[in-house]
């Protein structure tokens, strides 16, 4: 069924939802004392607490290990995070959090425990369960 001019189709609906929570995710660490911009949950959402080499983060974010080096820079300078020698290959280094980091990424994490709480919320318990049952059907069918 073809969607009214005016109407958003499920991409662009996806796509919003995704700049927007993103966004409330930044305001509330930033809120919580640690400055970021929004491209640095690209390292947030998946560093391991071990630590993890720029080029398994580049490419779980879908990114240039070029790009990813920019922003691990950037949190370098933050001190959100070091560069250290891997354990298991002396010629690559790992990326890994601080104590700061550790904190940033706990503030995130209550921030968005605040978020699925206004989720639920907004669409009741069974909605947000139907909500996120019917992304977990998107995302199994690995669509890249």
């Amino acid at each position: 069924m073809p969607f009214a001019p005016q109407e958003l189709n499920t991409v662009s609906m996806l796509g919003r939802a995704y700049s927007l929570l993103g966004f409330q995710i930044v305001d509330g660490v930033v809120g919580a004392g640690f400055p970021q911009k929004p491209s640095h949950s690209a390292v947030f959402a998946q560093i391991k607490p071990e630590g993890s080499r720029l080029t398994e983060l580049a490419r779980g974010a879908n990114m240039s290990p070029q790009a990813m080096g920019e922003l691990v820079d950037e949190l370098v300078q933050l001190e959100y995070v070091v560069r250290r020698p891997d354990p298991t290959d002396g010629r690559a280094k790992l990326i890994v959090l601080t104590e700061k980091g550790q904190a940033c990424v706990s503030a995130g994490i209550a921030t968005i425990a605040t978020l699925e709480e206004s989720i639920s919320a907004l669409l009741g318990e069974q909605g947000h369960r139907e909500l996120r049952r019917l992304l977990q059907q998107l995302l199994d069918q690995h669509w890249h």
